[in-house]
C-alpha cells in the first residue's frame, strides 16, 4: 500500500474517533484543517457496537447529581 494512502487512512481514523467520541466539530475542523460542514460528508460513519453507549449518553443527560449534606 503507498505510504500517501496510508497516512490519509490514519488522519480518516483519526477524525472519525474525535468525533464519534464527542469532541467538539469546531476543535475537530481547526485541527484538521477543513470546515465544519465538511466533517460530516467526509468523517463522521457509524462504529458498530456505538448505539447503546450513544443511547445511554443521551438518557443521562437530564440526570441531576445529588447534592451531600455537607454542603
Amino acid at each position: 500500500m503507498p505510504l500517501g494512502k496510508r497516512a490519509y487512512d490514519l488522519r480518516h481514523t483519526c477524525l472519525t474517533t474525535w468525533l464519534n467520541n464527542a469532541v467538539p466539530p469546531a476543535q475537530v475542523a481547526e485541527e484538521a484543517g477543513n470546515s465544519v460542514p465538511v466533517l460530516p460528508a467526509t468523517y463522521v460513519r457509524p462504529t458498530s457496537g456505538q448505539f447503546k453507549d450513544h443511547q445511554k449518553r443521551i438518557e443521562s443527560s437530564g440526570d441531576i447529581p445529588e447534592l451531600s449534606a455537607e454542603g
